[in-house]
């Protein structure tokens, strides 16, 4: 199967029993955001110009409510910027999302460095490594006229420590693209935003964007992140998952694992030993599914998502 259709969660298998393949918040559900969730109504459309929605996100961001644009998901919008940028050129991270190269060779982007490209992606913390972007803040200072930069912040409210690359001047010149489905512990919800810069010319995505992205229980999520409450559970979560992630690190150096350095709710680690992909075979068939990272360009390593004390212990369990 192609490494583009390569992702974390269930499979042809199932929910699998410990999931350390997604980044998901491993303390989620977020109580608040999910009471939300169970009171919304589908049986009615949503506003289609989300007005209410945008207010929300552009005060919780401290942004122009004519800045924010709706996306049916993180993967919709990578595609929407792409057809946007059809047939020009576009720079990637060397280890990236795999989405992000699916939609320029759909869209028929030719990649290049980041001098010759049009549209430039980062992401930060990064995934597969969970670590800064080399050189973001030159990146983005560098920009021409011409150019425009995607931050992915996916995993922004899940940095655990570290500070971010960019200051609240340099994020107003890049495109910033949020998914809070992932820190809320509620990646079955499909919703996504994106802040455009300042002088983006929004009519252009506004115009790419299908009717109606988000449905009401993404409408109800997204409204969920903007409330006090749920910022608080998720600070909460972020000291538990701390801890969590200590415990993890030292459970994998006891099995020999290299663990490489992460600023977020996961890391890359190489397992001891030879023939991964078989050792990941029996690992799921004992209900414990760990995502392998040939398909970010790190062949013998694999993502870990941070889990419960109980979770690591079935990882580190022999069978």
């Amino acid at each position: 199967m192609s490494s583009f259709f390569t992702h974390g969660g269930p499979d042809a298998l199932g929910v699998p029993r410990w999931d350390f393949s997604t980044n998901s918040n491993a303390c989620g559900p977020c109580p608040h955001a999910l009471a939300d969730l169970q009171q919304a109504d589908a049986t009615r459309y949503p506003d289609p110009h989300y007005t209410a929605l945008k207010e929300q996100l552009a005060a919780f961001h401290g942004v122009a409510a004519q800045r924010i644009l709706l996306a049916g998901s993180a993967s919709e919008f990578i595609h929407r910027i792409s057809a946007a940028h059809q047939r020009q050129r576009v720079y990637l991270p060397q280890h990236h999302y795999g989405d992000y190269l699916q939609a320029a060779q759909a869209w028929g982007l030719i990649q290049a460095d980041a001098p010759q490209a049009q549209l430039l992606w980062a992401c930060e913390p990064s995934s597969p490594l969970g670590q800064a972007h080399p050189g973001l803040a030159e990146l983005v200072g560098g920009l021409r006229p011409d150019q425009q930069l995607v931050l992915d912040c996916a995993y922004a409210p899940l940095r655990l420590d570290g500070a971010p690359s960019l200051d609240a001047d340099q994020r107003d010149r890049v495109w910033q693209m949020w998914t809070p489905n992932k820190a809320l512990g509620l990646t079955g919800i499909r919703a996504a935003y994106a802040i455009a810069p300042l002088g983006a010319d929004v009519q252009t995505m506004s115009m790419l964007c299908p009717s109606w992205p988000v449905g009401a229980h993404g409408v109800a999520m997204l409204q969920a992140w903007c409330r006090p409450a749920s910022q608080q559970w998720l600070a909460q979560s972020l000291v538990k998952l701390r801890a969590w992630k200590a415990r993890q690190i030292i459970l994998c150096r006891t099995l020999g694992w290299e663990c490489l350095p992460s600023t977020a709710n996961f890391f890359c680690a190489r397992p001891s030993g030879d023939d991964l992909p078989l050792r990941l075979q029996r690992l799921r068939a004992r209900g414990i599914k760990l995502r392998d990272a040939e398909s970010f360009g790190l062949p013998g390593y694999v993502r870990l998502g941070v889990l419960p004390p109980l979770g690591q212990d079935a990882l580190a369990a022999p069978g």
